[in-house]
């Protein structure tokens, strides 16, 4: 059987980067969206991180989906299409494809070239599966599916959209009630999020798993500046930038920010922008939540609540909801 591909692209446009990028460093606190993390040596890297000792999201989140994958079939349903936003490797969703024997799985990510290269693997590995991969940035809208040929959703069966890794985390909790709005609507009634969600716990387990010891999630950090020099012909000396990442506990998040040292200016486009000393760029947020609060989210979103799977630990949860209607509007 010939594997069975399709590509889409919808990748931003430099320009678009470029006004993000400024708009990000315009303010008061000087910011950046996680989103940018993801070039091709962002995505290598933060498989890198996955495989570190101290980062337990992974091994955890993939020991469950590996344990309970028959279970979580037996709740989703099979011959749907499965949609993964944020895909990258696509390494979660071989744990589930044999069990979940979809008709058609759609992964999308920001960085197109990793994507393709995935995709064309996971096409070969599963020629059984109509793989139809979408270079876009989803945190613009979910909506942006619609009008992609072979990709329809309009058509086929039971939806079900699969969003690993914890990465609702890296949302504000009101985007993420967006986030979780925009994939209720995509499934629509009767279709399925299964998705996976870091719990609270130990702020020193917390605090080890961003801040490794062999580094990792430092040279991640400072990738985005690397990135940004590469593409937007900025003058930013990463060795004068620190990693910086601190659990705070009364937001109950996990702050990732790059630090001055020294006082400096950078030229971005015809931009000058000054830093003081001790000054940071906000790279990432990573939430956290107990079982009940992303229950309370995902339901005030239009979902409810069917089944958890937590590891023995209890430090990851994947949840499964179905859509039931949006209960409020959020556009």
């Amino acid at each position: 059987m010939a594997p069975r591909l399709e590509f889409y692209d919808r990748r931003p446009a430099p320009a678009d980067f470029l006004a993000e990028v400024l708009e990000g460093l315009s303010g008061p606190q000087k910011r950046l969206p996680p989103k940018f993390f993801y070039d091709s040596r962002g995505s290598e890297l933060f498989e890198a991180i996955c495989a570190t000792p101290e980062y337990y999201p992974a091994r955890a989140e993939a020991g469950i989906l590996r344990r309970y994958a028959p279970e979580i079939a037996a709740v989703a349903g099979h011959g749907g299409v499965l949609i993964e936003p944020g895909a990258g490797n696509l390494g979660k969703v071989r744990l589930l494809l044999e069990c979940l024997r979809p008709a058609a799985y759609l992964p999308m990510d920001i960085s197109g070239d990793h994507l393709g290269v995935a995709a064309r693997g996971l096409a070969a590995e599963y020629p059984w599966l109509s793989v139809q991969a979408i270079c876009m940035d989803y945190s613009r809208g979910l909506d942006r599916l619609d009008g992609l040929g072979g990709a329809d959703l309009g058509e086929g069966g039971k939806k079900i959209v699969f969003f690993p890794g914890s990465t609702i985390g890296n949302f504000e909790p009101s985007k993420a009630a967006r986030f979780l709005w925009q994939a209720a609507r995509l499934a629509g009634p009767g279709g399925g999020l299964l998705i996976g969600v870091d719990l609270k716990k130990d702020p020193d387990r917390l605090h080890r798993a961003y801040n490794d010891a062999g580094g990792v999630t430092r040279e991640f950090n400072l990738n985005l500046l690397f990135r940004i020099n590469a593409e937007l012909k900025a003058d930013f000396d990463p060795e004068r930038y620190y990693h910086y990442a601190f659990y705070h506990a009364r937001k109950g998040r996990i702050e990732m920010h790059l630090v001055s040292r020294g006082a400096q200016e950078v030229r971005l486009a015809s931009r000058r922008l000054k830093f003081a000393d001790g000054e940071s760029i906000h790279t990432e947020n990573s939430y956290k939540y107990t079982v009940g609060e992303f229950e309370a989210l995902a339901r005030g979103a239009g979902f409810r609540a069917v089944k958890c799977w937590t590891d023995a630990e209890s430090l990851f949860s994947v949840q499964y909801f179905e859509a039931v209607g949006q209960s409020v509007a959020l556009e």
